[in-house]
């Protein structure tokens, strides 16, 4: 076998290569014509046996391929049938990877009524009495009913804390990154007991989201006791503001049309005014002079127009 290995210049598995009929023989004498399908692939194993690959037309195995494995054992030797057997394809329906039953419960799986007992050599928990330096006392106490037969050990309480820590209610959580400040200075936060006490405690404020359960000291909400709210507006009004980004129009009042004044009347007043007021200007020597009466006349006559005209226009 050893020299049959050494010297193989690629000719043993072209001979297993094309073995094709002799698997497929194999296969249908092991599950017969009406569950095997064409010939798929070659799968080399090592230097001396190759595996056939065959569709499965078998009924709940979809993408499933039915493997036969040939070897040959030398040159000489004619090529024989290791085994025949079903494996599923790339494209199978598989079952899923076994878990044991221990750690399939996950948390929130455990209902009323339902029972799960812890494993035996569980590292989340240590004998009681390494939780005194005294096991005198711890066996006293164990005697009398005030003792626990198993407490956290380190590895459980850091492994509660890494828990607690990166869950809801930690320093990462959405709430607490908004938060205006920390669980730790907040009056509703009430501190574990034991190793615990100085990273995680118990909120007890009704409004919170965290109400009865255990925060990070890091967490935060919106209902941290201390927090003032300023009741004046965060916008600075002055005492006197005038709004000019609207201004009001209003249509002026249309006025009625007047009757036109009488500008004869005014025409004739300034008229006669104008004559009366004028200063007579001296004839000359050689002038004739005219009579002051048909002056008079004139301007009385014109006056009297004046007033009838003005008088009728009133009227009207």
């Amino acid at each position: 076998m050893t020299l049959l290995l050494t010297l193989d210049d690629g000719s043993i598995q072209r001979k297993l290569a094309e073995a094709v009929d002799l698997a497929r023989a194999a296969v249908l004498e092991d599950a017969g014509a009406e569950q095997v399908g064409a010939h798929v692939g070659v799968d080399r194993e090592d230097a001396v046996s190759a595996s056939h690959l065959f569709e499965a037309t078998v009924t709940g195995y979809r993408g499933w391929r039915w493997s036969v494995t040939v070897a040959l054992a030398g040159e000489d030797e004619p090529i024989t049938v290791s085994e025949v057997v079903l494996i599923p394809g790339p494209d199978a329906r598989v079952a899923p990877a076994w878990v044991p039953w221990e750690r399939r419960v996950q948390a929130g799986d455990l209902g009323v009524g339902d029972i799960f007992p812890v494993e035996k050599d569980d590292p989340r928990l240590a004998p009681a009495y390494l939780e005194s330096d005294d096991p005198a006392v711890e066996a006293v106490a164990k005697e009398t009913g005030l003792g626990r037969v198993h407490v956290l050990s380190r590895y459980g309480r850091l492994d509660a804390a890494a828990r607690w820590h990166g869950g809801e209610f930690g320093p990462r959580s959405d709430m607490a990154r908004s938060a205006p400040d920390v669980c730790g200075s907040c009056g509703f936060f009430v501190p574990l007991a034991g190793s615990l006490s100085a990273a995680f405690g118990a909120c007890t404020n009704d409004i919170s989201p965290a109400d009865g359960h255990v925060v990070d000291v890091e967490y935060g909400c919106g209902a941290h006791s201390e927090i003032e709210v300023e009741v004046t507006s965060s916008v600075p009004v002055a005492e006197l503001v005038y709004d000019d980004s609207l201004m009001d129009f209003e249509p002026a009042p249309e006025t009625p049309a007047e009757a036109p004044e009488p500008e004869p009347a005014e025409t004739a007043e300034a008229a006669v005014v104008d004559e009366a007021e004028a200063p007579v200007a001296e004839a000359p020597e050689t002038a004739e002079v005219q009579p002051e009466v048909e002056p008079e006349a004139v301007v009385t006559e014109t006056a009297d127009e004046a007033q009838v005209e003005a008088e009728s226009a009133s009227e009207h």
